[in-house]
């Protein structure tokens, strides 16, 4: 199967995507997993995107696109793929339209995970990280036995810059912008897959089962 998968940050998206990877038998490729390969190998494009991401800009589309197409040229990704953060935009989804109908295959669905901004503000300010071993936890659903301190090491747990409340309603304005249009482009195309990520995680992936017709 090939299939795209998206959520806003905090939606559990890699849990799912790596649940769906082994029940499929097919390869999970993200942007950042797509960016390091390209770069590990040393292509072109490769190449190009680590100016980009060394001086703290953002890849051009046509460097991306051409990366993304490079990847799914790879052998692995003949029995299907799970396509996770590509496409972001409306142009990155009409540019996988080319390389789909390139290789005469297509998309059969595109999962939407869908979580309450709040649930998702609740998820992700909760994150607490140990200073000294790197461990994590989670003050709502993973809370550490003794308050600011880590169970395994004993180290001071903190809260990253990027967890705080003000950073992640930016992330979650840059993500809906994004990605509005694109979901209702595939709503249109009729192979948007809409799920309540507000479930527990068991249940969102029934629900994902059931919308590729699996019974999981």
């Amino acid at each position: 199967m090939r299939i795209i998968l998206l959520g806003p940050p905090g939606s559990g998206k890699g849990t799912q995507a790596e649940f769906i990877k082994k029940k499929l038998g097919i390869s999970h490729i993200s942007t950042g997993d797509m960016f390091r390969k390209a770069i590990e190998e040393g292509t072109e494009l490769g190449r190009k995107a680590k100016e980009y991401l060394d001086s703290g800009q953002l890849v051009p589309d046509e460097i991306t696109v051409g990366i993304v197409r490079e990847r799914l040229n790879e052998s692995d990704c003949e029995r299907g793929f799970l396509l996770d953060g590509f496409p972001r935009t409306v142009t990155q989804a009409e540019a996988l339209d080319e390389i789909l109908k390139e290789k005469g295959v297509e998309l059969d669905a595109v999962i939407n995970i869908n979580v309450s901004r709040e649930e998702l503000i609740k998820r992700l300010t909760g994150r607490r990280i140990c200073r000294n071993c790197g461990a994590t936890y989670h003050i709502i659903f993973n809370p550490p036995a003794v308050e600011n301190t880590c169970d395994k090491c004993g180290g001071e747990l903190y809260q990253r810059k990027d967890d705080t409340e003000e950073t992640i309603i930016n992330r979650l304005e840059v993500y809906k912008k994004q990605t509005e249009p694109l979901i209702q482009y595939y709503e249109n195309r009729g192979i948007l897959k809409n799920i309540d990520g507000g479930q527990s995680i068991d249940e969102v992936t029934r629900e994902i089962g059931i919308s590729l017709g699996r019974d999981w």
